[in-house]
């Protein structure tokens, strides 16, 4: 008997579920952008609807991870988890079977609210069921499923959407859902690390109306150029709002530290945990930082079709993949401070190789010694930066701190795409018109203004991924004579290649400097002594699998 529950009980096959769910949820964040066409006729919605589709999910997603890695401390990780997936589940086939705009954005608000849920039990399952000697490996695969599902949305969303319908982005996670929540009460463990947590309402309140609006004007921002939304109200005010919110969540935090406050100042006492929450934000700012550029740059710059543009980036979560489980021997052999420096610094070197080497007509095979470089970077730091940021937690405050990494974490996703989108925006839309009019000077007098013209038009539009830039620009041939239209079509393509790949490698050194600089904060972190399990003054290790507290 004793036999068939631990077999069960398998920190592997647990390991698998929690991958399942991780993987649904974060395949969600990119998984829709490749089917919005189709959802557009199909649900005759605006443009503003349109983006509310991914947005919504992105924006709930965010705000609700702390109050979520709480709850878990309260009713425990496994139950949070499976609640987290029938939410997720349903909601997926909400909308899969939405038939209006308004649906859409409802179901894809809850099922961010499941995704929340789902993601900071994840951590904290995998920090208290592995022993300390597995813990490394564990979190390495974790990892490395992430950023594959980053790379698999835009792949396995071309596949379901050209051969099955759009409607099957979603279908597609109702079997998943079900199976992973079967699993779920079967392989995870309904363990319990500590007194039943309180829920500190008021802090709930602030800290979700804050991170909904610093992700609120973020996402929006571009949309309304950092403006007015209506009347009085804008980005700067929502965003302001926001981190007002935040600070009033941070003051009452501090006066109610005896009552099991929602954000234990203790996290902040340990340094690992601290510094690594930023580096977990600093790394999905660079995951975000590379892969948007990288997939407008195959799709609009190179022509290649959604599936072919995921093909061509995928080495890099590949490598990764192989890399991530070798890092818990790396860790405890050579230290958190060494491994996720050079973690960081192969991560940005990937990167910065990548924009080096991106050009106008490249073939997509001058891409691939970047992505081997960064996915090895992306290995090497994704695991053990997880790791180190739950290792020295006390059981009691384990929920706590997967909740604010992971919040930090997705932040750092939603600035990532904010910051990194604007850019490539705004550099797109200068070299354009700058490319444009220095190139006009090789046509004939008559065609310069309606040439340059064209291109202006182009650069309010912005990038429109998935098309080779011409595409958009059919207009500058309107007028054109017969003879010279071939001169004029070629010398367009020409300005766009050129603009689009200097916006882009633009993108890609930003993401680059960032992680570049993040390396420089991995310093802080312990070095051997620490990795091996002694020195300093961190608390114990939390609890495993080989004394689980059952519910």
């Amino acid at each position: 008997m004793t036999e068939q529950r631990e077999a069960r009980r398998s920190p592997w096959l647990m390991l698998t579920v929690l991958c399942v769910g991780q993987f649904m949820t974060l395949l969600d964040t990119t998984i829709v952008n490749i089917a919005i066409p189709d959802m557009v006729d199909g649900l005759r919605a605006s443009l503003d609807q349109v983006l509310w589709f991914v947005n919504a999910y992105m924006i709930v997603f965010a705000a609700l991870q702390m109050l979520a890695g709480r709850l878990g401390d309260r009713y425990g990780p496994q139950r949070m988890f499976a609640a987290g997936l029938v939410v997720f589940t349903a909601a997926s086939a909400a909308c899969g079977m939405a038939q209006s705009p308004t649906q859409m954005i409802v179901t894809r608000v809850i099922q961010g609210i499941g995704a929340a849920v789902m993601m900071p039990q994840t951590l904290t399952l995998l920090t208290a069921v592995f022993p300390a000697a597995r813990r490394g490996a564990a979190f390495g695969i974790w990892s490395a499923v992430a950023g594959l599902a980053a790379v698999a949305g835009p792949t396995l969303g071309g596949v379901l959407v050209d051969g099955l319908g759009w409607r099957w982005i979603f279908y597609i996670n109702v079997p998943l859902g079900v199976l992973a929540v079967l699993a779920t009460f079967v392989f995870v463990p309904d363990i319990r690390l500590g007194r039943k947590a309180r829920l500190d309402v008021p802090g709930v309140l602030l800290s979700t109306a804050g991170l909904f609006l610093i992700s609120f004007a973020l996402i929006e921002g571009q949309r309304y150029d950092w403006g007015t939304i209506t009347s009085f109200i804008g980005i700067p005010l929502l965003g302001a709002v926001g981190v007002l919110l935040l600070v009033l969540f941070v003051l009452l935090q501090r006066s109610g530290q005896a009552r099991q406050p929602l954000l234990p100042f203790a996290l902040f006492r340990i340094r690992t945990s601290a510094v690594s929450g930023v580096l977990g934000a600093a790394l999905m700012f660079g995951s975000v930082g590379v892969l948007l550029p990288l997939t407008i740059y195959v799709q609009s710059a190179l022509g290649l079709s959604a599936v072919q543009a995921g093909l061509a980036i995928a080495p890099a979560p590949l490598v990764t993949l192989f890399v991530a489980p070798l890092t818990g021997k790396l860790l405890a052999r050579f230290g958190g401070r060494v491994l996720v420096c050079l973690g960081f610094l192969a991560f940005a070197a990937g990167i910065a190789l990548m924009a080096a080497l991106a050009g106008p007509d490249s073939s997509r095979w001058v891409l691939l010694p970047g992505l081997l470089v960064f996915g090895v970077g992306m290995g090497l730091a994704f695991g053990p930066v997880s790791t180190l940021a739950v290792r020295n937690v006390p059981p009691a405050l384990l929920g706590a701190a997967s909740g604010v990494f992971t919040t930090l974490r997705q932040v750092g996703t939603v600035l990532g795409a904010a910051v990194i989108g604007a850019m490539l925006q705004a550099r797109l839309a200068h070299e354009l018109v700058s490319e444009s009019a220095r190139r006009a000077a090789e046509l004939p007098a008559q065609l310069r203004p309606g040439f340059e013209e064209g291109f202006h038009q182009a650069a309010d539009k912005g990038i429109e991924v998935g098309t080779r830039g011409t595409d958009s620009m059919q207009g500058l041939l309107t007028d054109v004579p017969e003879r010279l239209r071939g001169q004029v079509g070629g010398l367009a393509g020409e300005v766009f290649g050129h603009s689009l790949t200097s916006a882009v490698q633009a993108g890609l050194l930003l993401a680059a400097g960032v992680l570049a600089a993040a390396a420089l904060l991995a310093l802080l972190l312990p070095g051997r002594d620490l990795a091996a399990g002694g020195g300093g003054t961190a608390a114990p290790e939390t609890a495993s699998l080989e004394q689980p507290v059952e519910g």
